[in-house]
C-alpha cells in the first residue's frame, strides 16, 4: 500500500500506534518520531520504543514539556502497556534503508498482528518475508514514500501562479532544520488568527502526521516532481479555498546532496513569499558528517540564492527567518533574533519558543 490511502483516510478513526525509534529518539535521524510526538492528527501516538531513554516521557525528552507519551524499552512492553494497532517506523535514515536491527522488531510486530507503517525508500511491500508474514496474519504494510504509478503521475502545468491565494513555502539552510514543524505551527497559527490556511506536506512525516494534501517528493521521478506537488497545491486551494497555502520545504537550495527538493517546491508553489529556517549554532550540514563535513551557508548566502532563483519566475522574497535553537541557550536565541531583525529588517523568531505570531502578522499584511 502506498501513501494515497492516508490522504483519503483523513483523520477519521485514528489508529493507536507506537513508534519504533530505538536508539534515535530526539536525534535528527529520529525526526519522524520527533514530529509525530509533537503533532499527530492521523495516529493516536501511545508510546515510543527506545531502550536508551526508556522510562522517560517523550515530550519531556524532546522539548522539556511532558505530554504523557511514555518511552518504553521494547515491543513487548509497548504492546502490554499501550495496546497499539500499528507500529510506525520512526526513523529517517540516510539512504532510506530499514535499519537491520529493526527487522526482528518488525517481524515481531507482524506476528502480534500489528499493522506496520514506514516512510523509508526501502519498502516493506518489497520484502518477501514481511509480505508473506503480513498476509498470513492479516495485517497491512504501508509504505508512505511509495509514489503513484508513472502513468498516473502529473507533469508541470504552471498552475500555481494562477491561484488567488498566497503560497508560502517554509524553506531552510539545511535538512532536518525545522521546516515541517514550523510549517505546521504556522498553518495552525494562521487559522487561529482567522486567516484560512492549508498545509501541503512534501515528506513522509508530514503525511503521517495527518496532512490531507501532499506527496513524498524525494521518491518521485524527476520528470514528475514539480507536477505532482503542483497538483496538490492546486487541490488544497480548490478544496479549502484557503487564503494561504503553506508548503513544507525539503533540504535546501545550497545543500550538496539534497538538491532537488527546494527547486521543485519553488516551481510547484510559485511562492508569494518565503519563510526561511536557520540553525545559527550548526556548523556542518545534516548529511553523513563522518564522511562529508560540508559547512553551513550564511543567512545572507541562502537568501541570495533563493531570491536569485525566485526573481526569475516572479516569485516573492524571504519575509521571515525562523530560528532552530539546537545547541543554543534562550539568551543566545534572543540575541540572534535581535541581530537578524536589525540586519535583515524582517520578522525573526524561534517557532517552538516564541510561536509564529510575528510571521502571521507579516502574512496578514500581505492578504
Amino acid at each position: 500500500m502506498d501513501f494515497r490511502p492516508l490522504l483519503s483516510q483523513g483523520t477519521r478513526g485514528m489508529e493507536k500506534a507506537v513508534i519504533l525509534c530505538d536508539g534515535y529518539f530526539g536525534q535528527s535521524t529520529g525526526k519522524t518520531a520527533n514530529g509525530l510526538v509533537r503533532y499527530s492528527k492521523r495516529y493516536e501516538i501511545a508510546g515510543v520504543i527506545d531502550h536508551t531513554k526508556a522510562g522517560h516521557d517523550a515530550g519531556e525528552v524532546l522539548d522539556g514539556k511532558p505530554n504523557g507519551i511514555p518511552i518504553v524499552a521494547n515491543l513487548k512492553e509497548a504492546i502490554d502497556r499501550c495496546q497499539p494497532e500499528t507500529l510506525i517506523i520512526g526513523v529517517a535514515t540516510f539512504g532510506g534503508y530499514i535499519p537491520k536491527e529493526f527487522r526482528p522488531v518488525i517481524r515481531e510486530a507482524i506476528e502480534h498482528r500489528l499493522n506496520v507503517v514506514a516512510g523509508l525508500h526501502e519498502f516493506l511491500n518489497d520484502d518477501p518475508e514481511f509480505v508473506k508474514l503480513a498476509e498470513t496474519q492479516g495485517v497491512r504494510l504501508v509504505d508512505v514514500r511509495k509514489p503513484r504509478p508513472i502513468r498516473e503521475s502529473k507533469q508541470f502545468s504552471d498552475l500555481a501562479r494562477k491561484l488567488p491565494c498566497l503560497r508560502i513555502p517554509v524553506l531552510g539552510t539545511d535538512g532536518a532544520i525545522g521546516k515541517r514543524t514550523t510549517a505546521l505551527l504556522l498553518t495552525d497559527a494562521l487559522n487561529a488568527a482567522g486567516v484560512p490556511a492549508a498545509f501541503v506536506a512534501t515528506g513522509q512525516t508530514g503525511l503521517l502526521q495527518g496532512s490531507a494534501y501532499g506527496v513524498p517528493l524525494d521518491s518521485i521521478k524527476a520528470d514528475f516532481m514539480v507536477g505532482e506537488l503542483e497538483s496538490e497545491v492546486v487541490r488544497a486551494y480548490d478544496e479549502t479555498r484557503a487564503r494561504v497555502i503553506v508548503v513544507e520545504g525539503q533540504g535546501s537550495i545550497s545543500h550538496p546532496a539534497y538538491v532537488c527538493g527546494t527547486r521543485a517546491i519553488i516551481m510547484a508553489s510559485m511562492p508569494s513569499a518565503i519563510l526561511m529556517m536557520h540553525a545559527p549554532a550548526r556548523k556542518t550540514r545534516s548529511f553523513r558528517r563522518d564522511v562529508v563535513a560540508w559547512p553551513m551557508p550564511s543567512v545572507d548566502e541562502e537568501i541570495e540564492w533563493l531570491q536569485f532563483y525566485t526573481r526569475r519566475i516572479g516569485g516573492g522574497k524571504v519575509v521571515g527567518i525562523g530560528i532552530n535553537h539546537e545547541n543554543m541557550t534562550r539568551e543566545e536565541v534572543e540575541a540572534v533574533v535581535g541581530t537578524y531583525e536589525q540586519k535583515y529588517r524582517i520578522p525573526t523568531a524561534d517557532p517552538l519558543w516564541h510561536g509564529c505570531g510575528k510571521f502571521v502578522a507579516a502574512i496578514q499584511r500581505m492578504t
